[in-house]
């Protein structure tokens, strides 16, 4: 996009404004509601008509929260979307997806080679441990990897770009995260919601996870699948030169701060999105409209790499739960006190 068009872009957005717990407005018509570590979306046309649709359905927990947001902003309880579009199909883009398709009896969109992965034909490649960068990274062994079937709701987006009952927005493949990765992109005002192609905190670090601390980051590394795709994807985006970007991790971003993150990231993005080793950096998965065709061999620290997560996460939750119990003492030896001191009085 050239310097004139960005010049002329219409400003409606400078920053996000919390309207309830864990629930924001991102931009007119844009709203966001996080649930542990993973972002939805609500889209409305700004033309005036009720006409809505979910981005992304989150974890098995979030259909609440989604729900809650469609009331906050809609009012009543019977507020229905037009449809549900995926950005992609991974577990924590799908949670939910299936009881709110039945609830709400609407269809579900994607990319069609997102297809084989929500149709029950195909799951997707291995998760990748061994590409490090923090604990979220080295637990990636054990996440979900599908399918799930939802064949019943599923349509595919049209290969015009446009967006089911949404004229004013466009969806952009973006693959490399996954191979039928969509964004979407407003362009009147250039509000971009890039689902996994970026990120706005650095999802691989459990740390970044729990501050949610602000920094333009590639792609989830241990479920980026082909490196060569997803640097392309970036520089796409690049292009747009958006206004906004909100994505599916971490907080939105806004004006000169978004476009010079993605610029840079564009630049080096072999030096600060890439990992120096992985499954799938030296050659990327294959995949087709029928699922996946060819996973390279894990790389040979994969056992060790999972073993350090584990190990990780064993001592986490033992420091958390050694807290526990020594709050619980604490309690019990209080409490043992008052009922000494009530007998002795």
């Amino acid at each position: 996009m050239n310097r004139t068009a960005i010049q002329n872009r219409v400003v409606t957005a400078t920053e996000e404004h919390e309207i309830g717990k864990n629930q924001f407005v991102v931009a007119p018509g844009v709203w966001r509601v996080k649930d542990t570590f993973v972002n939805c979306f609500i889209l409305q046309n700004t033309g005036g008509t009720n006409n809505w649709i979910l981005v992304d359905a989150g974890l098995k927990s979030s259909a609440a929260k989604i729900k809650s947001l469609a009331e906050n902003v809609f009012g009543g309880r019977n507020s229905r979307p037009s449809a549900i579009v995926l950005t992609h199909g991974h577990f924590d883009h799908v949670g939910s997806l299936l009881e709110l398709a039945r609830e709400w009896g609407c269809p579900i969109y994607c990319h069609k080679l997102e297809g084989p992965y929500l149709t029950g034909r195909s799951q997707y490649p291995p998760a990748d441990p061994s590409v490090g960068g923090g604990l979220m990274s080295y637990l990636s062994f054990t996440y979900p990897r599908g399918p799930i079937n939802a064949e019943d709701h599923l349509q595919f987006l049209d290969e015009d770009g446009t967006v089911p009952g949404m004229p004013e927005w466009r969806w952009l493949h973006t693959p490399g995260h996954a191979p039928g990765h969509v964004s979407l992109y407003r362009e009147h005002d250039g509000v971009l919601v890039a689902g996994d192609a970026v990120t706005t905190t650095n999802q691989n670090s459990a740390l970044s996870v729990m501050t949610q601390k602000k920094e333009l980051q590639g792609p989830p590394r241990y479920f980026t699948i082909d490196w060569g795709a997803a640097a392309r994807s970036v520089r796409l985006l690049a292009q747009l030169q958006p206004q906004v970007i909100a994505t599916g991790h971490g907080q939105s971003m806004y004006g000169a701060e978004a476009r010079k993150s993605l610029n840079k990231l564009t630049r080096h993005f072999w030096d600060l999105a890439m990992p120096e080793d992985g499954r799938y950096v030296h050659e990327p998965a294959l995949t087709n409209e029928t699922g996946v065709t060819y996973v390279p061999p894990a790389r040979a620290n994969y056992t060790f790499i999972a073993a350090v997560g584990v190990a990780a996460a064993a001592i986490t939750l033992g420091v958390l739960f050694l807290r526990q119990q020594s709050k619980k003492k604490r309690w019990s030896k209080y409490i043992e006190k008052q009922l000494n001191d009530w007998q002795a009085s």
